[in-house]
Protein backbone atom coordinates (compact mmCIF):
# COMPACT_ATOMS: atom_id res chain seq x y z
CA UNK A 1 0.00 0.00 0.00
CA UNK A 2 0.75 3.36 -0.32
CA UNK A 3 1.60 5.32 2.66
CA UNK A 4 1.14 9.23 0.61
CA UNK A 5 0.87 10.03 -2.68
CA UNK A 6 3.99 11.73 -4.14
CA UNK A 7 3.90 11.20 -7.65
CA UNK A 8 2.91 14.12 -10.41
CA UNK A 9 1.37 11.76 -13.37
CA UNK A 10 0.01 7.56 -12.85
CA UNK A 11 -1.64 5.92 -15.55
CA UNK A 12 -2.97 2.47 -15.91
CA UNK A 13 -4.79 1.46 -18.63
CA UNK A 14 -6.26 -2.04 -19.66
CA UNK A 15 -4.54 -3.03 -22.88
CA UNK A 16 -6.95 -2.90 -25.87
CA UNK A 17 -4.89 -5.34 -28.04
CA UNK A 18 -3.24 -7.64 -25.42
CA UNK A 19 -6.02 -7.33 -22.16
CA UNK A 20 -3.25 -6.65 -20.19
CA UNK A 21 -3.00 -3.74 -17.49
CA UNK A 22 -0.20 -1.25 -18.67
CA UNK A 23 0.98 1.76 -16.13
CA UNK A 24 3.20 4.64 -16.88
CA UNK A 25 4.17 6.32 -13.65
CA UNK A 26 5.88 9.33 -12.99
CA UNK A 27 7.03 10.59 -9.95
CA UNK A 28 8.81 14.23 -10.85
CA UNK A 29 9.90 16.26 -13.55
CA UNK A 30 11.83 18.05 -11.05
CA UNK A 31 15.04 17.78 -12.88
CA UNK A 32 13.45 17.47 -16.38
CA UNK A 33 11.47 14.53 -18.27
CA UNK A 34 10.96 11.45 -16.49
CA UNK A 35 12.89 8.51 -17.72
CA UNK A 36 13.00 5.44 -16.58
CA UNK A 37 12.76 1.27 -17.96
CA UNK A 38 10.06 -0.69 -19.24
CA UNK A 39 9.54 -3.82 -16.54
CA UNK A 40 7.58 -6.81 -18.30
CA UNK A 41 6.59 -9.39 -15.72
CA UNK A 42 3.67 -11.77 -14.06
CA UNK A 43 2.39 -10.18 -10.97
CA UNK A 44 -0.19 -11.89 -8.75
CA UNK A 45 -2.66 -8.59 -9.30
CA UNK A 46 -2.74 -5.72 -11.76
CA UNK A 47 -2.33 -3.89 -8.32
CA UNK A 48 1.04 -5.52 -7.54
CA UNK A 49 2.20 -4.19 -10.88
CA UNK A 50 1.06 -0.87 -10.49
CA UNK A 51 2.23 -0.76 -6.62
CA UNK A 52 6.00 -1.96 -8.32
CA UNK A 53 5.40 0.96 -11.11
CA UNK A 54 5.45 3.38 -8.47
CA UNK A 55 8.06 2.34 -6.56
CA UNK A 56 10.80 2.23 -9.52
CA UNK A 57 9.92 5.42 -10.46
CA UNK A 58 10.68 7.26 -7.25
CA UNK A 59 13.55 5.10 -7.26
CA UNK A 60 14.45 6.66 -10.69
CA UNK A 61 13.68 10.27 -9.30
CA UNK A 62 16.64 9.45 -6.80
CA UNK A 63 18.57 7.56 -9.34
CA UNK A 64 18.87 10.59 -11.85
CA UNK A 65 19.21 13.12 -9.22
CA UNK A 66 22.86 11.51 -7.35
CA UNK A 67 23.66 10.81 -11.05
CA UNK A 68 23.86 14.23 -12.22
CA UNK A 69 22.00 13.71 -15.26
CA UNK A 70 18.89 16.36 -16.18
CA UNK A 71 16.08 13.82 -15.81
CA UNK A 72 13.38 12.79 -13.81
CA UNK A 73 11.43 9.40 -12.50
CA UNK A 74 9.27 7.55 -14.32
CA UNK A 75 8.61 3.50 -15.06
CA UNK A 76 6.58 1.42 -17.11
CA UNK A 77 5.00 -1.94 -16.04
CA UNK A 78 3.49 -4.16 -18.19
CA UNK A 79 1.77 -6.42 -15.41
CA UNK A 80 0.79 -9.90 -17.15
CA UNK A 81 -0.82 -12.34 -15.13
CA UNK A 82 0.48 -14.51 -13.16
CA UNK A 83 -1.95 -17.28 -14.74
CA UNK A 84 -1.45 -16.05 -18.34
CA UNK A 85 1.76 -17.48 -20.49
CA UNK A 86 4.01 -14.98 -21.69
CA UNK A 87 3.73 -16.16 -25.70
CA UNK A 88 5.34 -13.86 -28.40
CA UNK A 89 1.76 -12.99 -29.58
CA UNK A 90 1.10 -11.22 -25.73
CA UNK A 91 4.19 -9.43 -25.85
CA UNK A 92 3.85 -7.87 -29.06
CA UNK A 93 0.63 -7.06 -28.10
CA UNK A 94 1.15 -5.39 -25.08
CA UNK A 95 4.52 -3.72 -25.91
CA UNK A 96 2.01 -2.21 -28.45
CA UNK A 97 -1.02 -0.81 -25.80
CA UNK A 98 2.21 0.68 -23.99
CA UNK A 99 3.26 2.28 -26.88
CA UNK A 100 0.32 4.08 -27.33
CA UNK A 101 0.61 5.18 -23.38
CA UNK A 102 4.02 5.70 -23.63
CA UNK A 103 2.76 8.59 -26.68
CA UNK A 104 0.25 10.47 -24.85
CA UNK A 105 2.85 11.81 -22.24
CA UNK A 106 4.26 13.09 -25.67
CA UNK A 107 8.17 13.16 -24.54
CA UNK A 108 7.44 14.12 -20.92
CA UNK A 109 7.93 10.42 -19.97
CA UNK A 110 10.69 8.82 -21.74
CA UNK A 111 11.29 4.82 -21.91
CA UNK A 112 14.33 2.12 -22.23
CA UNK A 113 14.40 -1.00 -21.37
CA UNK A 114 13.95 -3.16 -18.23
CA UNK A 115 13.54 -6.16 -16.44
CA UNK A 116 11.87 -8.29 -19.63
CA UNK A 117 12.45 -5.64 -22.36
CA UNK A 118 15.71 -5.06 -24.02
CA UNK A 119 16.85 -3.09 -27.29
CA UNK A 120 14.60 -5.20 -29.80
CA UNK A 121 11.42 -4.49 -27.74
CA UNK A 122 12.45 -0.61 -28.33
CA UNK A 123 13.01 -0.77 -31.91
CA UNK A 124 9.29 -2.20 -31.98
CA UNK A 125 8.02 0.87 -29.46
CA UNK A 126 9.43 3.44 -31.90
CA UNK A 127 6.12 2.21 -34.42
CA UNK A 128 3.83 3.98 -31.78
CA UNK A 129 6.43 6.47 -29.75
CA UNK A 130 9.73 8.46 -30.49
CA UNK A 131 9.79 8.47 -26.90
CA UNK A 132 12.05 5.85 -26.21
CA UNK A 133 15.91 4.76 -26.00
CA UNK A 134 18.10 1.64 -26.29
CA UNK A 135 17.63 0.81 -29.89
CA UNK A 136 20.15 -1.86 -31.29
CA UNK A 137 23.44 -0.23 -32.34
CA UNK A 138 21.92 -1.31 -35.53
CA UNK A 139 19.11 0.72 -35.66
CA UNK A 140 21.60 4.30 -34.28
CA UNK A 141 20.65 3.43 -30.59
CA UNK A 142 23.70 2.32 -27.93
CA UNK A 143 21.61 -1.16 -27.61
CA UNK A 144 21.88 -3.36 -24.17
CA UNK A 145 22.63 -0.88 -21.26
CA UNK A 146 24.03 -3.81 -19.17
CA UNK A 147 27.66 -3.19 -19.97
CA UNK A 148 27.64 0.40 -18.77
CA UNK A 149 25.63 -0.97 -15.76
CA UNK A 150 27.63 -3.54 -14.88
CA UNK A 151 30.56 -1.30 -14.82
CA UNK A 152 28.87 1.31 -12.92
CA UNK A 153 28.12 -1.13 -10.33
CA UNK A 154 32.00 -2.53 -10.50
CA UNK A 155 32.59 1.28 -9.72
CA UNK A 156 30.05 1.56 -6.73
CA UNK A 157 32.20 -1.61 -5.47
CA UNK A 158 35.65 -0.73 -5.51
CA UNK A 159 34.62 2.21 -3.46
CA UNK A 160 32.93 -0.04 -1.31
CA UNK A 161 35.98 -2.22 -0.85
CA UNK A 162 38.41 0.76 -0.34
CA UNK A 163 35.93 1.73 2.68
CA UNK A 164 35.36 -1.71 4.24
CA UNK A 165 38.41 -3.18 3.14
CA UNK A 166 41.20 -0.53 3.24
CA UNK A 167 41.50 -1.59 -0.99
CA UNK A 168 39.43 -1.06 -4.17
CA UNK A 169 40.51 -4.54 -5.33
CA UNK A 170 38.19 -7.68 -5.62
CA UNK A 171 41.15 -9.85 -5.67
CA UNK A 172 41.06 -13.47 -3.10
CA UNK A 173 37.36 -11.71 -2.04
CA UNK A 174 35.43 -14.15 -1.77
CA UNK A 175 31.46 -12.63 -3.77
CA UNK A 176 28.25 -13.73 -3.80
CA UNK A 177 25.86 -12.73 -7.16
CA UNK A 178 22.83 -13.23 -6.51
CA UNK A 179 20.93 -13.00 -10.10
CA UNK A 180 23.26 -13.83 -13.01
CA UNK A 181 21.06 -12.07 -15.79
CA UNK A 182 22.58 -9.65 -18.17
CA UNK A 183 23.74 -7.75 -15.53
CA UNK A 184 25.09 -10.19 -12.73
CA UNK A 185 26.74 -12.08 -15.26
CA UNK A 186 28.84 -9.45 -16.61
CA UNK A 187 29.61 -8.45 -12.84
CA UNK A 188 30.72 -12.36 -12.02
CA UNK A 189 33.03 -12.57 -14.68
CA UNK A 190 34.50 -9.22 -14.43
CA UNK A 191 35.38 -10.22 -10.17
CA UNK A 192 36.46 -13.27 -11.47
CA UNK A 193 39.07 -12.09 -13.74
CA UNK A 194 40.26 -9.70 -10.92
CA UNK A 195 40.91 -12.88 -8.70
CA UNK A 196 37.93 -12.72 -6.96
CA UNK A 197 36.02 -16.22 -5.56
CA UNK A 198 32.75 -15.92 -7.21
CA UNK A 199 29.68 -17.72 -5.54
CA UNK A 200 26.67 -17.45 -8.05
CA UNK A 201 22.93 -18.05 -7.54
CA UNK A 202 19.97 -17.76 -9.78
CA UNK A 203 16.75 -19.37 -10.51
CA UNK A 204 18.08 -20.94 -13.83
CA UNK A 205 21.29 -22.58 -12.73
CA UNK A 206 22.81 -23.32 -15.87
CA UNK A 207 23.13 -19.35 -15.92
CA UNK A 208 25.28 -20.61 -12.97
CA UNK A 209 27.70 -22.54 -14.91
CA UNK A 210 31.81 -22.47 -14.18
CA UNK A 211 31.19 -20.47 -10.55
CA UNK A 212 30.52 -22.35 -7.58
CA UNK A 213 26.56 -22.46 -7.39
CA UNK A 214 24.40 -22.19 -3.87
CA UNK A 215 20.45 -21.71 -3.46
CA UNK A 216 18.76 -18.23 -4.13
CA UNK A 217 16.74 -18.62 -0.90
CA UNK A 218 20.28 -19.05 1.39
CA UNK A 219 22.69 -16.94 -0.95
CA UNK A 220 21.50 -13.61 0.31
CA UNK A 221 22.80 -14.82 4.09
CA UNK A 222 26.10 -16.32 3.16
CA UNK A 223 29.19 -15.55 5.03
CA UNK A 224 30.94 -13.43 1.67
CA UNK A 225 33.03 -10.99 1.95
CA UNK A 226 30.76 -8.49 -0.80
CA UNK A 227 27.37 -9.71 -1.60
CA UNK A 228 25.82 -8.61 -5.07
CA UNK A 229 21.95 -8.32 -5.40
CA UNK A 230 21.24 -8.72 -8.50
CA UNK A 231 18.06 -9.83 -9.41
CA UNK A 232 14.97 -8.81 -7.53
CA UNK A 233 14.25 -6.49 -4.94
CA UNK A 234 12.72 -6.61 -1.60
CA UNK A 235 14.80 -9.47 -0.23
CA UNK A 236 17.84 -7.62 1.74
CA UNK A 237 17.73 -7.39 5.33
CA UNK A 238 19.30 -7.56 8.39
CA UNK A 239 20.31 -11.51 8.42
CA UNK A 240 23.03 -10.64 5.62
CA UNK A 241 26.44 -11.30 6.91
CA UNK A 242 28.47 -9.64 4.35
CA UNK A 243 30.00 -6.61 5.39
CA UNK A 244 29.53 -4.95 1.39
CA UNK A 245 26.33 -5.03 -0.21
CA UNK A 246 26.65 -3.57 -3.88
CA UNK A 247 24.23 -4.67 -6.47
CA UNK A 248 22.05 -3.43 -9.26
CA UNK A 249 19.01 -4.72 -8.45
CA UNK A 250 16.21 -2.26 -8.01
CA UNK A 251 14.95 -1.62 -4.39
CA UNK A 252 17.04 -3.98 -2.94
CA UNK A 253 15.20 -3.53 0.80
CA UNK A 254 13.44 -5.58 2.30
CA UNK A 255 11.98 -2.24 4.36
CA UNK A 256 13.75 1.37 4.47
CA UNK A 257 14.83 0.79 8.21
CA UNK A 258 16.89 -2.06 7.41
CA UNK A 259 19.53 0.19 5.85
CA UNK A 260 20.07 1.00 9.69
CA UNK A 261 20.05 -2.11 10.74
CA UNK A 262 22.75 -2.71 8.30
CA UNK A 263 24.63 0.07 9.63
CA UNK A 264 24.11 -0.69 12.84
CA UNK A 265 25.50 -4.59 12.17
CA UNK A 266 28.58 -3.10 10.62
CA UNK A 267 27.35 -3.37 7.06
CA UNK A 268 27.82 -1.22 4.65
CA UNK A 269 24.72 -1.19 1.89
CA UNK A 270 25.46 1.00 -1.01
CA UNK A 271 22.10 2.39 -2.33
CA UNK A 272 20.91 0.63 -5.09
CA UNK A 273 20.04 3.92 -6.77
CA UNK A 274 23.20 4.36 -6.72
CA UNK A 275 25.37 1.35 -7.43
CA UNK A 276 23.27 0.68 -10.25
CA UNK A 277 23.34 4.49 -12.16
CA UNK A 278 25.62 3.30 -14.94
CA UNK A 279 23.24 2.22 -17.42
CA UNK A 280 21.22 5.45 -17.21
CA UNK A 281 24.36 7.74 -17.09
CA UNK A 282 25.57 6.46 -20.41
CA UNK A 283 22.15 5.79 -22.11
CA UNK A 284 20.93 9.77 -21.57
CA UNK A 285 24.46 11.36 -21.52
CA UNK A 286 24.26 9.66 -25.37
CA UNK A 287 21.44 9.46 -26.80
CA UNK A 288 20.14 12.90 -25.13
CA UNK A 289 23.32 14.85 -24.92
CA UNK A 290 25.76 13.78 -27.32
CA UNK A 291 28.29 12.02 -25.71
CA UNK A 292 30.47 9.82 -27.25
CA UNK A 293 30.95 6.21 -25.94
CA UNK A 294 34.61 6.84 -24.07
CA UNK A 295 32.92 10.31 -22.43
CA UNK A 296 29.80 8.86 -21.23
CA UNK A 297 31.82 5.81 -19.85
CA UNK A 298 34.04 8.24 -18.00
CA UNK A 299 30.66 9.56 -16.54
CA UNK A 300 29.89 6.12 -15.60
CA UNK A 301 32.82 5.65 -13.82
CA UNK A 302 32.44 8.75 -11.98
CA UNK A 303 30.06 6.63 -9.44
CA UNK A 304 33.03 5.31 -7.95
CA UNK A 305 34.19 9.08 -6.71
CA UNK A 306 30.14 9.62 -5.61
CA UNK A 307 29.61 6.35 -3.63
CA UNK A 308 33.30 7.20 -1.91
CA UNK A 309 32.10 10.26 -0.73
CA UNK A 310 29.03 9.31 0.34
CA UNK A 311 30.69 6.48 2.51
CA UNK A 312 33.08 9.09 3.96
CA UNK A 313 30.00 11.03 5.03
CA UNK A 314 28.38 8.96 6.50
CA UNK A 315 31.15 7.15 8.33
CA UNK A 316 31.60 11.24 9.28
CA UNK A 317 28.35 11.92 10.46
CA UNK A 318 26.83 8.57 12.24
CA UNK A 319 24.31 8.43 9.69
CA UNK A 320 23.96 5.91 6.73
CA UNK A 321 24.68 5.78 3.10
CA UNK A 322 21.10 5.58 2.26
CA UNK A 323 20.47 8.88 4.22
CA UNK A 324 23.33 10.39 2.95
CA UNK A 325 22.42 9.30 -1.01
CA UNK A 326 18.54 10.82 -0.46
CA UNK A 327 20.07 14.18 1.07
CA UNK A 328 22.12 14.69 -2.13
CA UNK A 329 19.30 13.82 -4.21
CA UNK A 330 16.94 16.35 -2.26
CA UNK A 331 19.63 18.92 -2.18
CA UNK A 332 19.70 18.46 -6.05
CA UNK A 333 15.94 18.32 -6.77
CA UNK A 334 15.78 21.23 -4.52
CA UNK A 335 18.08 23.55 -6.28
CA UNK A 336 16.26 22.29 -9.57
CA UNK A 337 12.89 23.64 -7.99
CA UNK A 338 14.03 26.90 -7.38
CA UNK A 339 15.22 28.30 -10.81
Amino acid sequence: MVESWEHVEVVTRLGRRSGVPVTVAVHSRTLGPAAGGIRLKQYPTWQDGQLDALRLAKGMTYKNAVAGVPFGGGKSVIAVPSSTPVTAELRAAALADLGELIATFDGSYLAGPDIGTGPDDMLYLREFTDHVFCLPESAGGTGSSSGPTAAGVLAALRAGASAVFGSPSAARRRVAVVGMGSVGSLVARALAEEGATVVAADVDAARCAGYEQVPVASAYGLPVDVLVPAAVGGVVDSSVRAPLVVGPANNQLARDDVATALAAAGVTWVPDFVASAGGVIYTLTREAEGLDHDAAMTRVAMIEDTVGTLLARAAAGGTTPLAEALTLAEQRLGAAALV
